[in-house]
């Protein structure tokens, strides 16, 4: 897939068109659809990479994670990793964990998968955090 197509793929999901992303980051009129025959400079990529919040890798079909931030697939092998070891940490140390009130031994199915729920999307932000915060923009 190309720049240009992967451009419109873009555009699709934000439902907007190039005549949009044109004015909105300052380029000229019908830009987009030129690159299919000339280079964008670079300027040009990163405003278009940050205008939908991708990286310029992205753009340029180099990789297929729009940010450089984004959880990979070990990323999630580790949260649940994480996930399984608080949780048995917090059944076997004298029902530490609770959730409104209640220890973790106590918990109805329902609160069970919502206390899990939340720990999981806690694991799952931190992670994306420290990636943005911790990995080198290198884009």
């Amino acid at each position: 897939m190309g720049l240009v197509e992967r451009i419109k793929l873009l555009c699709d999901e934000k439902k907007t068109n190039f005549a949009e992303v044109e004015r909105n980051i300052g380029i000229s009129n019908g830009q987009i659809r030129r690159w299919n025959t000339s280079t964008p400079g670079t300027d040009k990529l990163e405003m278009v990479a940050d205008y939908f919040d991708v990286s310029v890798d992205y753009l340029l079909g180099r990789t297929d994670k729009k940010r450089y931030y984004d959880l990979t697939e070990k990323d999630e092998r580790d949260i649940e990793r994480d996930l399984e070891r608080i949780l048995n940490s917090a059944e076997s140390e004298l029902g530490l964990a609770s959730f409104d009130g209640r220890v973790l031994d106590e918990m109805d199915q329902e609160d069970r998968e919502l206390y899990i729920t939340s720990l999981r999307n806690a694991l799952r932000l931190h992670k994306r955090l420290a990636k943005k915060k911790f990995t080198p923009k290198k884009y």
